[in-house]
């Protein structure tokens, strides 16, 4: 697992796990703003451009997370944030380890399947997927995701890395994710946020999250859509960080 890292390693670890289809670069606003406070660690998820491995399933992401973790840092680190796949990814390592972290963010993360959804993924991006090297066709996807716009060519770059099996997996696991029991035992303060402009299905996931583990909160952002806060509003993301963990 290819791994970025800013600030001092001497302070608190922070881990942030990005969302499917992209990279650590999407937190690179967020990056700015709590560099001089954290020891921030961005690894690159599996089947995501400079990964070095494939992607196999979100509970071998976990697993090599933990590990990781447990490697560098004695199997325990400040906080963990993830956005959606990063997300999903995130609440398994929690379901793997109950005390891995202190503090947890996750963020728009789908834990009610999307059956029909997930039955027409492999069609879906075998017919797509010739255009992910297009700009045109990167452009009209980069505005519907409603990403800041100096995030663009880093997106159309390791968008085109990705290849159609990666993308399959990834999609396939996001879509079909549901929340293991062991999550309940979670040792560490948790906020759960979604937007209130994302789908029925993902603020009802949000609030079933909120309901199997006992020590969180929840935060339905109205006006925001999937990924904003940590993405476009990390300003806000930081005040959260300070007040989950203050």
């Amino acid at each position: 697992m290819y791994i970025k890292e800013f600030g001092d390693r001497l302070k608190k670890t922070v881990i942030l796990l990005h969302g499917g289809g992209l990279s650590w670069w999407s937190y690179r606003r967020l990056i700015t703003l709590i560099e001089n406070d954290y020891h921030i660690v961005l690894p690159v998820l599996d089947g995501h451009a400079g990964s070095d491995r494939p992607f196999t399933s979100i509970e071998d992401n976990a697993r090599e997370l933990v590990d990781y973790i447990d490697g560098q840092y004695g199997g325990h680190v400040f906080l963990i944030g993830g956005l959606s796949l990063g997300g999903q990814i995130l609440l398994d390592m929690i379901s793997m380890r109950e005390d891995i972290c202190s503090f947890a963010i996750v963020e728009s993360a789908l834990v009610i399947p999307m059956r029909v959804t997930g039955s027409l993924i492999d069609t879906a991006v075998r017919m797509s997927y010739p255009l992910i090297s297009q700009k045109w066709f990167a452009k009209m996807q980069f505005r519907y995701l409603r990403l800041p716009d100096e995030l663009f060519e880093d997106y159309f770059r390791d968008t085109a890395k990705i290849t159609r099996l990666d993308m399959t997996a990834f999609l396939k696991a996001n879509t079909s994710y549901t929340l293991k029991d062991p999550v309940r035992q979670a040792k560490g303060k948790v906020l759960i946020s979604a937007g209130g402009k994302e789908p029925l299905r993902m603020k009802r996931s949000a609030k079933l999250i909120h309901k199997a583990i006992k020590d969180s909160s929840l935060d339905i952002i109205p006006g925001y859509v999937h990924g904003e806060l940590s993405i476009s509003h990390p300003d806000r993301y930081a005040e959260l960080m300070k007040e989950l963990t203050g």
